[in-house]
């Protein structure tokens, strides 16, 4: 919180006459509450409206209970009665939102959907206010154990001037976050939850979670390194002699404390922990005392300060100008003993023993270790000093003999335990400026949140930073430079470096910076649980579903037990050098997405971005946003790297298998905004013959109960796709939209829940149309938005369409293949889809065939090529066989193809199939001959049909006039295929016709008008003559088939081009014929027509 403080007050003097009136406005800030109140009104109407669910509460839901029922009648809203019940009046709505209270603290987010039933409790209002609810404890989490334990040593081994430097740029990092975290906290009323509900609601539960959890995790590893520090106060200052392993040699002193550290360390986390568990009460009431060791400790800082002005005090021991252990006696040998410290480099105690080359070199002096603010130390101390491990602290204004001693633990030197450079430095003091968020997770206790979380956040940092840099100072003008890298005290009998220089003793820093760091580990083991059961509450990732829950009141149990075990691994570690940078990266990982929350939010302009803290912008947020990214890599790259790769696994994980949220976060309205403009770059143009894949539309069928009949359409799309580009799903619904409303949503969820069986990404879309064809023809026109639509249709094929009396599924098929044509869109048609293999069941090697026919864009090259990345065709070859005539050169052909294959880097076999000339077939003409013989069956049984139908409506109405219009037309059909097929019947079918009806007459009309119904127009059928075009149409197929079915017999799938349907609808019977023909034999089988357009290209 210092280092914010001083980057805003740097910001400050650099741009004074823009920060006046900015300071002015914001304390007028705190009195303008009364102004306010219809603004928070309104962004109150955020919370009210949305559950996370992306449902409306119970504002807009079932309300009627809440109004009056003269509500409904009331004169001045009739017209708007019958829709009370989805828009309650405004008066009603208001009343809601007045009755509103703030959620405390610990409760549950998603009341609504877990009270059903049960007697909700009456909640107290919260009370809590800026000071006590936010500026204090700020305080209390941002101060810490590194400004005890480490922040001398940082000014030491920096210098003052990249001390001041460092905890510049970490203030003005937590400064910034802590803007960005105001606007977003005043933009609506902010329950329960702080800082996550704020990450995730404006970033979507994707990133919410993600940063969620990363913030957890940091909390939770600061509560290790506050217990870390507290065993360190405790075993070095506190009671040395409660250590339970002691190395014997220098060598070993290292290893021996951090096995003391990972034994009392797990006691206390145990300790703790339990302290937890039993209540939250206890920790509570222990805050103020915690909070008051802090300050009382930094005040004797201070007051120390101004004291050394007077008094120099704690001298340490030099040998040239190596610092000594002040354990030795600084006095000189005599000539009747020696001192302990002679024995340490002398191999006896006479004075003629042959002693250190160094040593005997050297002179021993005694210096202050405080030597005061008026001492001038601060010129020494300015320029930095970076040390290797075992490296020996040296004054360097002292003279030193030549060569310099080379280190070794065996001599009673002071000496660096860790290779210092400002990299690491910045890592190790970032952990004390975090904590600023501490107002914001209180939330629910505050009076007004809106206001007390900026003001007091805000303020809390200015005071620690200004803490923090004047501690900066007045360490570098006070202590003497060696004593400062003097990380553990050696030089200065062992005390913390930091309460040598307190008033009025040392013991004031060593007990208040035991208690207050374990006062901030309770609070981190009381803060780091909520915030996981919050997590797990939101139910967007399922495996931590089981942490949202725990006792009776609420508190999280098996949460707690969790975050000891992670806090456990931190202790494990033993190192506090090592756990800072591991939690500095969390923190900043959590700041880097506050301002990137910020930051969005402003850039897209939404509309319910409305906050009432209005001193933010949208560079700022962007500045700490970068100012947090660099501080992760210049700490420590490869931690940066590792929480960002955490980070980006629980995001894809999220987004895979987590629960769907709608809570308005800014990534959706960034979605949005990318959408728009990459759909208007789309319209810029037609995409290149490079970009052209398949945007497919699924067209599929229901059955009666609203089941898919061919899911494997579905499955086909996801090989086909893989996942890329645009796919549309859509089904037709026959009747009116009024009154098959709901039938369509349920169409509409049946196809989303075979989609997602399928694993198919796209859009679904159903449409209610009175024909189906008549639908399909819409939804091909209209599917799709600006530039992204669909340019490729696939169907299915009409089954046992020769069985069925009924012309109608045929027919719509023919319809479907004219409307895709003339939209110039491809067309794909999978018969046999059943046999089409699933996505788990990979096809084992074979042979992809196409059969290039007709070239229509070269669809039928690309297509395989595509099926090929699939992992259920990916060890299918390809083959290509195209036909050649009498009059081709087939060898010249082959050669060409082969060509054109390699410079569209296709790798196939190539086979050209000669197609010799030969008379037309008996079986050919038997063929043709039974077809429309069969057409012609057909039609009669329809025409007798509906004669039968006719007939009833007109005996029922024997005596009445009748308009006689469109007798033997199909079912449900008025095509202009129906008509045309009807225009050899008489007119009269098709103009009124007044007439008595009787018996005689109605004879008369059955034997004129029904050909089959006499032996005559039986024998009229037999005696048919096949029409020339359809023999030699048949001819084709017939010929087609026998060498498809030669070739590719075998094969897993083979791939031709379809014919198109004849211009005259009156030989749409004859065209299904021709294609059973043309498929016959075959197992599996891709029908395509291209849409007129080169799909691929053999250029770059």
């Amino acid at each position: 919180a210092f280092e914010r403080g001083i980057t805003f007050l740097s910001f400050f003097f650099c741009h004074l006459s823009l920060l006046l009136p900015i300071f002015l406005s914001f304390f007028c800030l705190s009195f303008s509450l009364s102004v306010s109140v219809s603004v928070s009104l309104s962004l109150s109407l955020s919370l009210c409206v949305g559950d996370g669910n992306a449902k409306m509460s119970n504002v807009y839901i079932n309300n009627s209970h809440g109004v009056d029922d003269d509500d409904f009648y009331d004169r001045n809203l009739a017209l708007f009665e019958e829709e009370m019940d989805t828009r309650p009046k405004v008066s009603s709505l208001l009343n809601r939102l007045a009755n509103y209270t703030n959620l405390t603290q610990g409760a549950r987010e998603h009341e609504e959907a877990e009270s059903i039933g049960e007697k909700r409790k009456a909640y107290k209002s919260p009370q809590m206010g800026t000071f006590m609810g936010v500026y204090l404890p700020c305080l209390q989490n941002i101060f810490g154990v590194i400004l005890f334990l480490r922040l001398t040593w940082v000014v030491g081994t920096a210098g003052v001037l990249q001390a001041l430097c460092i905890v510049f740029i970490c203030c003005c990092c937590t400064l910034l976050t802590a803007i960005s975290m105001s606007a977003i906290a005043t933009n609506g009323v902010v329950p329960a939850g702080g800082s996550y509900f704020m990450i995730s609601r404006s970033l979507g539960p994707e990133f919410g979670g993600a940063v969620g959890l990363c913030f957890y995790l940091g909390t939770t590893f600061a509560g290790a390194m506050y217990i870390l520090g507290a065993i360190e106060i405790l075993l070095m200052y506190i009671a040395p002699w409660a250590a339970i392993f002691v190395s014997s040699s220098p060598d070993g002193e290292g290893a021996a404390m951090l096995n003391n550290m990972r034994v009392y360390g797990s006691i206390f986390l145990l300790l703790m922990a339990l302290l937890v568990f039993v209540g939250v009460k206890y920790v509570n009431k222990l805050a103020s005392v915690f909070l008051a060791c802090v300050i009382i400790s930094i005040l004797s800082i201070y007051t120390g300060a101004l004291v050394s002005a007077f008094i120099s005090t704690n001298q340490i021991i030099l040998l040239g100008n190596g610092t000594v252990p002040s354990t030795f006696d600084p006095s000189l040998p005599s000539s009747e003993a020696t001192t302990a410290l002679w024995l340490q480099f002398c191999e006896g105690p006479d004075l003629n023993a042959s002693c250190d080359y160094y040593f005997n070199l050297s002179n021993i002096s005694e210096i202050p270790g405080i030597p005061g603010l008026s001492s001038g130390v601060i010129t020494e101390n300015i320029w930095s000093v970076y040390l290797s491990k075992g490296d020996v602290l040296e004054k360097g204004s002292l003279p030193s003999p030549r060569p310099v001693h080379p280190p070794t633990n065996r001599l009673p030197y002071v000496f660096a335990d860790i290779t210092t450079s400002f990299t690491l430095l910045v890592g190790i003091f970032f952990p004390s400026v975090t904590g600023i968020m501490a107002g914001s997770n209180r939330s629910g206790d505050l009076k007004d949140a809106q206001r007390s979380i900026p003001i007091g956040t805000i303020m809390a940092i200015l005071t620690t930073s200004l803490v923090y840099l004047s501690s900066v100072v007045l360490f570098g003008a006070c202590i003497e430079g060696v004593v400062l890298r003097d990380k553990f005290g050696d030089s200065v009998k062992g005390n913390l470096v930091v309460g040598t220089l307190s008033w009025p003793s040392p013991w004031v820093i060593v007990i208040g910076s035991f208690f207050s760091t374990c006062g901030a580990g309770l609070q981190s083991l009381t803060g780091a649980p909520r915030l996981l059961q919050a997590i797990a509450k939101d139910n967007i990732i399922p495996f931590l579903r089981v942490f949202g829950h725990g006792k009776a009141n609420g508190e999280p149990t098996w949460a707690l037990l969790l975050t000891a075990l992670i806090a456990e691994l931190g202790i494990l570690i033993a190192s506090l050098d090592l756990v800072a940078p591991i939690l500095s990266m969390f923190f900043l990982m959590c700041y880097l997405f506050v301002n990137l929350a910020c930051a969005l939010q402003t850039l897209l302009r939404t509309p319910n971005w409305r906050p009432r803290f209005s001193y933010y912008h949208w560079t700022l947020s962007f500045l700490g946003m970068i100012i947090c990214l660099a501080l992760m890599f210049i700490s420590s790259w490869y931690y940066a790297i590792v929480a960002i790769v955490i980070a980006g696994m629980i995001y894809k994980y999220i987004e895979y298998h987590g629960a769907e949220k709608e809570w308005g976060d800014g990534i959706r309205g960034l979605s949005l905004s990318a959408a728009r403009y990459a759909l208007l770059r789309l319209e810029e143009g037609p995409p290149h013959t490079k970009n052209w894949r398949p945007q497919l539309l699924v067209l599929l069928k229901l059955d009666e109960d609203a089941y898919v009949k061919s899911p494997r359409l579905l499955t086909f799309a996801s090989q086909l796709k893989a996942g890329k580009g645009l796919t549309i799903v859509g089904t037709v619904i026959t009747g009116n939209y009024l009154h098959s409303y709901g039938e369509a949503l349920a169409a509409e969820q049946t196809l989303k829940h075979q989609m997602d069986k399928e694993k198919v990404k796209g859009f679904c879309q159903c449409i209610v149309a009175n024909k189906a064809r008549e639908g399909i023809s819409h939804m091909i026109q209209s599917s799709g938005l600006g530039g992204m639509r669909h340019n490729t249709v696939v169907m299915g094929w009409p089954l046992a369409w020769r069985q069925s009396e009924d012309p109608q599924s045929w027919k719509t098929f023919i319809n479907t293949v004219r409307v895709t044509t003339a939209a110039h869109l491809a067309l794909l048609v999978p018969k046999n889809i059943s046999l089409f293999p699933g996505n788990s069941e990979p096809c084992g090697e074979g042979y992809i065939d196409v059969w290039w026919i007709v070239h229509d864009g070269g669809m039928l090259m690309l297509l395989p090529f595509l099926l090929r990345q699939h992992k259920v065709w990916r060890k299918c070859a390809m083959r290509i066989f195209t036909v050649a005539q009498m009059e081709d050169n087939s060898i010249q052909m082959k050669k060409d193809l082969a060509t054109f294959l390699y410079h569209l880097r296709i790798e196939a076999d190539v086979e050209v199939v000669e197609m010799h000339n030969s008379d037309i077939s008996a079986y050919t003409y038997e063929r043709t001959l039974m077809m429309e013989q069969r057409s012609q069956m057909l039609r009669q049984m329809r025409l007798s049909k509906s004669d039968r139908e006719k007939e009833a409506q007109l005996v029922k109405d024997r005596n009445s006039m009748l308009r006689l219009t469109s007798i033997g037309s199909d079912d449900d059909e008025d095509t202009d295929g129906g008509r045309e097929r009807d225009g050899g019947m008489s007119a009269s079918e098709n103009r009124r016709v007044h007439m008595t009806w009787t018996k005689e007459k109605a004879l008369q009309y059955r034997a004129t008008h029904s050909g089959c119904s006499t032996p005559e127009g039986f024998r009229d059928m037999l005696s048919i003559r096949p029409d020339h075009s359809n023999v030699r149409r048949m001819h084709t197929a017939v010929k087609l088939n026998e060498v498809i079915v030669n070739k590719s017999h075998d094969a897993r799938l083979v791939l031709l081009n379809m014919p198109g349907p004849p211009r005259n609808p009156a030989g749409d019977e004859n065209y299904m014929e021709f294609l059973e023909v043309l498929t016959e034999g075959l197992e599996r089988v891709l029908l395509v027509r291209g849409g007129g357009s080169e799909v691929i290209t053999i250029y770059s």
